[in-house]
């Protein structure tokens, strides 16, 4: 791990630029950075007098501790605010209306990201919380919105979708994966659920909006069953999930299920995520099949669905233990991984 003061390394071009157009901003200014640690390293170097950083993910809180910076909760007393653009319109108007609502007046928002991503949209999304709007010539393929002016507006909250077919209310928040719907590859997961062993202790591992463990408990109403996830959004959507259906889940924030206790779960469920940025990715779910391993009893069961083209079954056997397909899509394919003693 990098030494607190030193430079955290890959900076790309969107952040050179986002640092370079708030560099008298940020000289001598309060900063909060929002989901980067290169943008708050930078901050750091370019003088400013205290950067905290306000990330979703309780994995990258522990590696901003390691760095130096400490994270913040809260958008209130900053001067300035760095950000590279989320993908999702609604994570960026949560991240837009939560700054407005709270920051000070003088507040400034530097927002910037790849060309190839942004969209007129942002714009739009951004003015709905800002009176003024400036863009930045663009620079090696990126670009920088910069928001000034906060408008009275409220603070998000969780939206609440119905999903019929459920008879399921589920809450969603900012860029959660796939909001208030069902994805294929949950339903996938879900249209096994018949096949599942008894259990009296279920974890959801990787949550998100807590459709699979709101599912799990009215199966077993009388089991403990707990939703886990890293990301700080995904937790808030999944406890609101609960909330609207009257379910007594526990909803937890933890990286891998760093809280867990080994051999203490007669069953696991998992929709691993396989998207790194816009990339596919198949190194996010090795860890999860390894927290899952250690967190199950022997002779308890991981149930998982993934992307068939990824082919986790051999992976699976040897991190799980026996593995089996279960049911298969058109594109999903889902197993049941007994975990050996």
């Amino acid at each position: 791990m990098t030494a607190p003061g030193s430079t955290v390394v890959e900076q790309d071009a969107a952040d050179r630029l986002i640092l370079d157009e708030a560099l008298t901003a940020v000289s001598g200014a309060r900063v909060l950075v929002i989901g980067s640690l290169p943008l708050a390293e930078g901050a750091r170097l370019a003088g400013a007098t205290e950067v905290r950083v306000w990330l979703d993910s309780a994995a990258d809180v522990a590696d901003a501790a390691a760095l130096g910076f400490e994270a913040s909760a809260s958008a209130a007393g900053f001067d300035v605010v760095l950000l590279r653009l989320p993908k999702s319109l609604r994570a960026l108007d949560s991240i837009a209306r939560t700054v407005a609502a709270t920051s000070a007046a003088g507040v400034r928002v530097f927002a910037g990201g790849r060309l190839k991503y942004m969209t007129p949209r942002m714009n739009e999304v951004l003015l709905a919380s800002f009176e003024r709007l400036d863009v930045s010539l663009a620079r090696q393929k990126s670009r920088v919105l910069i928001a000034s002016v906060p408008r009275s507006v409220t603070l998000p909250e969780p939206a609440l979708t119905r999903i019929d077919e459920l008879d399921l209310v589920v809450g969603s928040v900012g860029g959660v994966f796939a909001g208030g719907d069902l994805d294929l590859g949950t339903r996938a997961l879900l249209e096994a659920f018949d096949q599942l062993p008894e259990y009296q202790r279920a974890i959801d591992l990787g949550c998100g909006t807590g459709i699979l463990a709101a599912l799990v408990k009215r199966r077993r109403p009388d089991a403990t069953v707990i939703a886990s996830d890293v990301s700080a959004d995904a937790v808030s959507a999944a406890r609101a999930t609960m909330l609207a259906n009257g379910l007594d889940v526990d909803v937890v924030q933890e990286p891998a299920l760093g809280g867990q206790p080994d051999s203490s779960a007669d069953l696991v469920v998992l929709n691993p995520p396989f998207h790194d940025g816009g990339r596919i990715s198949t190194d996010l779910a090795g860890p999860l099949f390894e927290a899952a391993a250690r967190v199950l009893r022997p002779g308890g069961e991981l149930w998982t669905v993934f992307n068939s083209s990824l082919g986790y079954r051999v992976e699976l056997g040897r991190i799980v233990g026996d593995t089996n397909q279960v049911a298969r899509t058109s594109k999903f394919t889902v197993t049941r991984s007994v975990r050996r003693s």
